[in-house]
């Protein structure tokens, strides 16, 4: 395991206060905070090597081209990918819209007797299935290509624990596309992904998994998931905001009508018509991310060397002792598995009397840092019937110490509201 206090050092902003306290930062679900190695590495491009990447024949170019692909070859890496299936992104959302205008460009152009591949033709009476945990990124995208195209949209629902019911039959003949969150962000549930790829494939669907609660946490092999394509944001994993990652069997990438076309993405241009850049580069147009690429490689580097199963370890002792001690403050109901199975580090929770917002506020006046809100997981608050909830989220630096701390603001919003059952704890 790593020396949390020690790691804390690399933190700039973890050593300064909020509300005249000391800070507690405990949303690294929404954004992880950034260690001096990642802003050092992103500074001394710019200071460095700073020039416009795969264009002209000069020192600077080469340097910025070089870094830029050595960022992906590291990225790759991590998550046991090949270096070609790895696309840059603005961050997941990018990635999980590029391939749902995929299937819509691809859609349009079949009914212009153009040829494209078949796999991501939608027609009336083809079905997209997602669940009914999935973040707005991951909902959104499906509902609006339903729209263009007459595909209808299916979900798995859920079990009053906050798992998934697999019920048969979402999955079917019809089933052209599946798209599930790994770890939800909102309940905590780790999905088994393996065997929702394996429903759709045995169907002929093609599916993604959305990582952006996964990958910063816990050892992930992209192969090993099952899926066609998957999405995860940089900023999440201790890298800059700005960049995400679309994972993509390259067979099927390179068969994809591009997302956005242009400079860079092109292979040869006439006045009548173009050709596109083998993947990754077909889907990269424009000037690249290459400082927020470079910056996120040497994330990847730090969390390589913690060790990701030290790191799925320390959130998992860190998420255990989080909802132990919530279980014992009267009137806290946790939203989601309330248990170690098939559990992630994100915790919700309601008060009984106070909304979510106050609860914030008021753990936010202690300088403890917590998201509030439905989380753009509106489905999921509808179904277990709260309006929002206050959400701890730890990470790398996070010790039991800011978990006592936020116990400690729970325990005065509800005192500072007057709980009955605070007051007569």
């Amino acid at each position: 395991m790593f020396d949390v206090k020690k790691l804390r050092a690399d933190f700039p902003i973890l050593s300064r206060t909020v509300r005249g306290v000391p800070l507690v930062y405990l949303d690294s679900g929404a954004t992880s905070q950034k260690p001096f190695q990642v802003l050092d590495a992103e500074r001394y491009f710019y200071e460095n090597s700073n020039a416009a990447v795969h264009r002209g024949a000069h020192a600077l170019a080469e340097e910025a081209t070089d870094a830029y692909e050595g960022a992906r070859q590291t990225i790759a890496s991590f998550v046991g990918a090949n270096v070609d299936e790895i696309v840059f992104t603005k961050n997941a959302t990018e990635g999980i819209n590029l391939v749902a205008y995929a299937f819509s460009n691809a859609t349009d152009k079949a009914r212009q007797g153009i040829d494209v591949d078949q796999r991501f033709v939608l027609n009336p009476g083809d079905s997209i299935v997602v669940t009914e945990m999935e973040h707005h990124a991951n909902l959104v995208p499906w509902q609006e290509l339903c729209a263009k195209t007459g595909a209808q949209l299916k979900w798995f629902g859920l079990t009053d624990d906050g798992r998934l019911n697999l019920e048969p039959g979402v999955i079917d003949s019809s089933t052209k596309f599946v798209s599930v969150v790994h770890q939800s962000n909102l309940l905590g549930t780790i999905n088994p992904v393996r065997e929702i790829m394996d429903m759709a494939h045995a169907v002929g669907a093609l599916g993604m998994v959305d990582l952006c609660q996964s990958v910063p946490h816990m050892p992930v092999n992209v192969h090993d998931l099952g899926a066609d394509f998957a999405a995860w944001s940089g900023h999440k994993m201790l890298g800059p905001t700005g960049i995400g990652i679309l994972w993509g069997k390259s067979d099927l990438l390179n068969v994809m009508p591009p997302f956005l076309s242009g400079g860079s993405m092109i292979e040869m241009v006439h006045m009548d018509q173009s050709t596109y850049a083998p993947a990754p580069q077909r889907f990269e147009a424009g000037v690249p991310m290459v400082a927020q690429a470079i910056g996120l490689a040497r994330a990847c580097d730090y969390l390589t060397n913690l060790g990701m199963q030290n790191v799925f370890e320390h959130e998992q002792e860190l998420t255990a002792y989080t909802l132990e001690e919530l279980a014992k403050i009267p009137g806290v109901r946790v939203i989601g598995p309330t248990d170690m199975h098939a559990r992630g580090s994100a915790v919700s929770f309601v008060v009984d009397g106070i909304h979510p917002h106050d609860v914030g506020h008021l753990m936010d006046a202690k300088g403890v840092a917590v998201r509030v809100g439905h989380h753009c997981c509106w489905p999921t608050c509808r179904r277990f019937d709260i309006p929002a909830t206050t959400r701890i989220t730890t990470y790398i630096y996070n010790d039991k110490s800011d978990i006592d701390q936020a116990i400690a603001g729970i325990k005065s919003a509800q005192e500072v509201f007057g709980s009955p059952i605070a007051v007569g704890a």
